[in-house]
């Protein structure tokens, strides 16, 4: 697998040349890799008009995907506003009106997609109570939910997997879809490595019409990569749009040293299915063991492991102080779940197996997280994140609307969606999970 990307920045950097173009540092060293970080000048293409080095290099990532991939270096935020864009075209295209089901335990960035694309959202509810950050979806489910809806979405838009490592049924789902006549579109930020397993479980593979992957958050990809993925059928009805879906809601500065990293990155996921085939057993018995030490797992994705604290008599926040103590920087925390991301590297699984093995178990807390509840809608998610808004603290919120989600990232996942109007219970939500203040609609 060549590179041409990264070829051609070497190339033109060992030339040393006068650099009268931007970036302003001019190559010179401040982080040490200044040489490499260019813009657009002549022979470098241009990402959201590619006709060269990279359009080659995601003609590369779209053999390894076997699907339509281009990039992007603003992460699965950018490639999110443009699938919705996409899948908004293709309702105008059909005839059809852009609404879209989405699964509730979506990533912000839907919100603000679905803001400036003033898009309907049709929120779909966990047939289970599992939490915010999940939503434990079917394709019976799926089903039921289009056969009953009064008005039939455009798309159905789930996140899998979702933060705690939960995979869904994208086949049985896709299948469900499809023959309701739906399309299928999948944010698999954290699955950019499941096209690569001794079995695919990559969303296109599997019956999705379009999906994006966070390359950088599995891969060995700087922190922004991204892949934007399309099915033949959405190709062929809406692929002539997609690098200006990515154009409209991104910079016109794409970063080059992710460009490189993505470059480079096809070279790695050509050896990746052989590391992943030697790596999965070893990571299989390492949750095997955890487990027979009494640690009680959650989900069913392959390279995340997250452990239901609780059982084990610590919350998550308080299992994470314990790790970094050990210098172990978990991926993420809440009073319930500690999340750990590991790699097809599983030396580094020994030294995590020591620090949890010497944690000793203790009496189990028996609190409970609150139970999520329907929230009443005020107004539409774009009337509430372009309203003017105030910050009040959460004790004074009780009957205001949310104006922006209130959720940093990790995790990313709103309790409360723009445009809900905030009660008691969301109130008890937003405490038990640290959050002390709102942005919510100003009273006029």
């Amino acid at each position: 697998m060549n590179t041409p990307i990264c070829d051609f920045v070497k190339k033109y950097s060992d030339s040393e040349p006068l650099r009268m173009h931007m970036p302003g540092h001019k190559g010179q060293q401040i982080l040490g890799i200044e040489q490499l970080d260019i813009t657009e000048i002549s022979g470098a293409d241009s990402l959201y008009e590619a006709d060269g080095i990279i359009l080659e290099s995601e003609h590369n990532a779209s053999y390894l995907f076997g699907c339509r991939t281009l990039y992007s270096t603003e992460g699965s935020s950018l490639c999110i506003r443009a699938m919705l864009y996409l899948v908004s075209l293709y309702a105008k295209r059909n005839g059809k009106k852009p609404l879209i089901a989405c699964a509730r335990n979506a990533h912000k960035t839907l919100l603000s997609a679905a803001g400036l694309l003033d898009l309907d959202i049709d929120w779909i509810y966990s047939e289970k109570d599992v939490g915010y950050l999940s939503c434990d979806l079917t394709p019976n489910g799926i089903d039921a939910y289009l056969k009953s809806a009064s008005q039939k979405p455009v798309a159905v838009y789930l996140t899998s997997p979702d933060y705690l490592g939960s995979i869904a049924d994208i086949r049985g789902i896709s299948e469900v879809c499809h023959r309701h006549g739906v399309l299928l579109a999948v944010d698999n930020a954290h699955g950019a490595y499941l096209r690569f397993l001794p079995e695919s479980m990559f969303p296109i593979d599997l019956g999705a019409d379009i999906c994006c992957d966070s390359a950088h958050k599995t891969l060995p990809v700087l922190t922004g990569g991204a892949y934007l993925h399309l099915s033949a059928k959405l190709e062929s009805a809406v692929g002539d749009q997609a690098k200006n879906a990515l154009m409209l809601f991104g910079s016109t500065s794409p970063s080059y040293l992710i460009l490189q990293s993505l470059d480079a990155a096809n070279r790695a996921l050509e050896v990746l299915p052989s590391r992943l085939k030697t790596a999965l057993p070893k990571i299989k018995a390492f949750k095997e063991r955890i487990c027979e030490r009494g640690f009680s797992l959650y989900g069913n994705e392959p390279l995340k492991i997250t452990i239901a604290a609780k059982p084990y008599g610590y919350t998550g926040d308080r299992l994470a102080e314990l790790l970094r103590c050990e210098n172990i920087e978990p991926e993420f925390s809440d009073p319930d779940h500690l999340t750990l991301m590991v790699s097809t590297d599983t030396d580094a699984l020994m030294r995590l197996e020591k620090v949890l093995t010497g944690i000793p178990k203790k009496a189990p807390i028996t609190e409970r997280s609150p139970e999520f509840k329907v929230a009443k809608r005020a107004i539409s998610v774009r009337e509430a994140m372009l309203s003017d808004t105030e910050v009040l603290p959460i004790d004074e919120c009780i009957g205001r609307v949310l104006a922006v989600p209130t959720v940093g990232c990790p995790p990313a996942v709103p309790i409360l969606v723009c445009g809900e109007e905030i009660d008691r219970h969301a109130v008890k939500c937003f405490e038990y999970y640290g959050i002390t203040s709102c942005c919510v609609v100003r009273n006029k």
